[in-house]
């Protein structure tokens, strides 16, 4: 498989600065502790059907202050810490989402190594995609876009079409499915006012857009990541939460998600549970389907999105190589 978890290393031949083929990409996992491991394979695994020839080298790294049980803190320990980053350069990086703990990111207790972080990334990575809540926080931190609340959670699959031409987009249909589960979104006109271009749009809003500064910042509101039944676990455990009285508000169902029986079914259980909750509920939470039964029906086009990513840091690695090249040869002659 030509995408494997690594930690970074030194004099490895085949991780060189000049060869376009091969990329070193750090994955920044501040998902929940329930989700870690899921969140690794689903960039695993969409990394590795987007590479298709190159070799992809995935560094696993944790931001130090974003609230664990002991099975996270336990799992990412086998993580690099982020303070591992600071004096070296990557070729791409992801950072995913993250639940918040306050209702304004700067009081975040990790905000200040997050927008370390950005800042980072701007000097030390040919592109960084980031994703959901980090998407919010890099736009508020680089340009003072403030996101909103919704009214509910928007989740479930949306109708997605391009908004305008980019190398990311290249190969893309012109209308796609793409998952979006999150409470809060961002207002169009202060993006492109700020200079940032929308390159999909969706029935749930925006899904993705891009600022090139030193490095292409990419940022998706949706989840391409997303596997099959990743909306329906989130759902249940939303649904736990109510049950036991963590939320006050029946968490909504995911839209274009569902089929009819299972719609039913989460309908009698929200019905019952809003006329009297009771935790012992949650035994009646409809079962987890087979494989196969939820259908990932935006795979190609997420596929066809990390491909474009990874080809756009090739070509640009390939750039810098000759300009490397062409710089020493120019210096050696001058020095004739």
């Amino acid at each position: 498989m030509p995408v494997r978890f690594n930690s970074f290393s030194s004099g490895n031949s085949v991780f060189s600065d000049s060869d376009p083929n091969c990329l070193e990409i750090g994955l920044v996992n501040n998902m929940p502790d329930s989700a870690l491991q899921a969140t690794e394979r689903q960039f695993l695994a969409l990394l590795d059907a987007a590479a298709l020839g190159m070799t992809v080298r995935l560094t696993p790294l944790a931001l130090p202050e974003v609230a664990r049980g002991d099975v996270g803190r336990c799992h990412v320990n086998s993580y690099l810490s982020i303070n591992d980053l600071w004096n070296r350069a990557l070729d791409g990086l992801i950072v995913t989402g993250m639940e918040p703990c306050a209702v304004n990111l700067v009081e975040e207790p990790y905000w200040p190594s997050l927008t370390r972080l950005m800042d980072w990334a701007e000097e030390n990575t040919l592109s960084s995609i980031w994703s959901c809540l980090a998407a919010h926080a890099a736009v508020l931190h680089t340009d003072g876009v403030q996101r909103y609340r919704l009214k509910a959670k928007r989740s479930g699959i949306f109708d997605c079409a391009r908004a305008s031409d980019h190398e990311l987009t290249s190969g893309a249909t012109d209308n796609f499915h793409m998952p979006h589960s999150r409470w809060n979104d961002l207002p169009e006109e202060a993006l492109t006012h700020s200079g940032y271009v929308l390159l999909t749009r969706s029935a749930a809003g925006i899904d993705c857009f891009v600022k090139q500064r030193k490095s292409l910042f990419v940022f998706f509101q949706g989840h391409p990541e997303y596997e099959a039944d990743t909306l329906l676990l989130e759902y249940r455990r939303d649904v736990k939460r109510f049950l036991k009285g963590e939320s006050d508000i029946f968490p909504t169902m995911p839209q274009s998600y569902f089929d009819d029986g299972s719609t039913a079914a989460w309908i009698s259980l929200r019905e019952r549970s809003l006329s009297g909750r009771r935790e012992e509920f949650i035994a009646d939470l409809p079962a987890i389907p087979a494989p196969g039964v939820l259908s990932n029906t935006w795979h190609s086009d997420a596929v066809q999105l990390y491909r474009n990513w990874l080809l756009y840091m090739a070509e640009r690695k390939y750039r810098n190589s000759k300009a490397r090249t062409f710089g020493r040869q120019t210096a050696q002659v001058a020095a004739r």
